[in-house]
């Protein structure tokens, strides 16, 4: 059998770790006698107040290291696999898989297909259940692993199997009751595929859904994303005005039910159903606390209410620039409406807001964070972007200065000849990157 053993690759300064000598170089054979297979592991072992440590140092010397901390303190340890274990990949093969529809050329990880229940806990990813043991379910129910986000997409066990092409993918669902006895907390989502699993299955879905309420907290519903990288794939239709007017009373309808019973509107719809049927995004209070946020539930709602919160502080002025916003199709209706609303405080501010047509991928693609640097370079040249042009945060790769198609801030702003600031996520952040203010030092290229 393999013996799990785990190389550390950074140890913070200050921590318990490192006032107690442990390097990067060293490794880690168990804790407590116990060996540690993963990231599951080691958390709920690092979480005991009383540890016993055995560490073999870089020139084979094994330490063991008795340590006293709080239950919540961790050791300051990081290792060189985040999981402390290879990723698993996915089984499936979805008939809307976005993957599937990317160009080629590209990073080799956009490649990469994961559905890896611990990336669930650990960052919110969505998984199907299709690659899981019973021994991690039951794993993630001993060590208190919550919440895990699923991808549902239909309850119905025949359709599950035929929409991600695995025959295992109905019996998955089982696993869900397990969790659901074990009082894990989960979140779900449904990938809505025209003629497949709308109309009566949404309804089916819904339903059976509900019945793991509490414990399932939501449900967000959002439209398969369709790039022009569709050939020999499963035939898919985009849905119309009148498909998502359609679907939004359907969801309406049901959240109306939940919140009178439970007190949650539970199923949320996507913000893109919104822009398709030409209807203004719920108030906040539909969203029971934005618990969908990353899946594009909510995010213009609270854009908005953060931006009106941040616009009612302002006293104007006499403040004179003219720059420029760039964004997708779905926020552009929402970005205009704020940048007017700047200009009525700021009368000398001009402000352009500029709609990101998505040729990369297709025009269907319509969200922010999948446009391209080539898209915007050959979109804007010869525009009249001002001093200064503002890039959302969800259009660059996280914690790098670089889009999907690898084109660099920089070399955006050399193409356009202008500077390019980029925006955080919020509308306060927003409200201060319009002004100039509090824009961080090397923020600008």
């Amino acid at each position: 059998m393999k013996k799990h053993t785990h190389n550390i690759s950074a140890v913070e300064e200050g921590s318990i770790a490192w006032e107690l000598g442990i390097e990067p170089g060293d490794r880690l054979l168990s804790i407590d006698g116990h060996e540690i297979e993963d990231i599951f592991d080691y958390q709920f072992y690092v979480e005991e107040e009383e540890l016993l440590l055995l560490i073999e140092k870089q020139n084979g010397e094994e330490w063991e290291l008795e340590i006293e901390k709080d239950p919540d303190e961790q050791l300051g340890i990081t290792f060189d696999q985040g999981l402390m274990d290879e990723y698993h990949s996915c089984r499936n093969k979805c008939i809307f898989c976005f993957i599937d529809q990317m160009p080629p050329g590209m990073r080799d990880t956009l490649y990469f297909k994961d559905d890896d229940s611990r990336l669930s806990f650990l960052q919110g990813n969505y998984i199907t259940l299709t690659n899981m043991s019973d021994r991690d379910v039951e794993r993630i129910v001993r060590y208190r692993l919550e919440p895990i986000n699923i991808s549902f997409h239909t309850t119905n066990p025949e359709l599950r199997c035929r929409m991600l092409h695995n025959r295992f993918a109905g019996d998955a669902l089982k696993k869900v009751d397990i969790l659901y006895q074990g009082g894990i907390e989960m979140n779900g989502q449904i990938v809505l595929c025209k003629g497949i699993n709308d109309g009566e299955e949404l309804e089916r879905s819904i339903r059976d859904l509900g019945r793991y309420l509490p414990l399932l907290k939501s449900v967000s519903v959002v439209p398969v994303g369709l790039t022009k990288y569709r050939k020999g794939l499963y035939p898919l239709e985009p849905f119309t005005k009148e498909d998502a007017g359609k679907v939004l009373e359907v969801i309406h309808r049901w959240q109306d039910k939940f919140y009178q019973e439970y007190g949650l509107h539970f199923i949320h719809a996507g913000d893109e159903w919104y822009l398709l049927a030409d209807q203004e995004v719920p108030e906040e209070e539909r969203y029971d606390g934005y618990l969908q946020l990353e899946n594009g539930v909510g995010m213009l709602r609270l854009l908005l209410n953060e931006f009106e919160d941040a616009y009612q502080m302002l006293e104007g002025g006499s403040r004179k620039e003219e720059l420029s916003i760039v964004t997708g199709k779905l926020a552009y209706p929402y970005l205009e409406r704020m940048a007017r609303r700047m200009e009525e405080k700021y009368p000398q501010l001009r402000i352009h807001v500029y709609r990101i047509r998505n040729d990369f991928f297709g025009e269907r693609i319509t969200v922010s964070g999948l446009v391209t640097g080539q898209d915007i370079v050959a979109q804007l040249k010869g525009k009249n972007l001002g001093s200064r042009l503002l890039i959302p945060c969800s259009m660059m790769k996280a914690d790098e200065d670089i889009f999907l198609d690898d084109y660099k801030v920089k070399d955006l702003s050399e193409a356009l000849q202008v500077r390019v600031d980029i925006v955080k996520s919020s509308g306060q952040d927003l409200v201060d990157s319009i002004l100039n203010d509090k824009i961080k030092e090397g923020n600008n290229r």
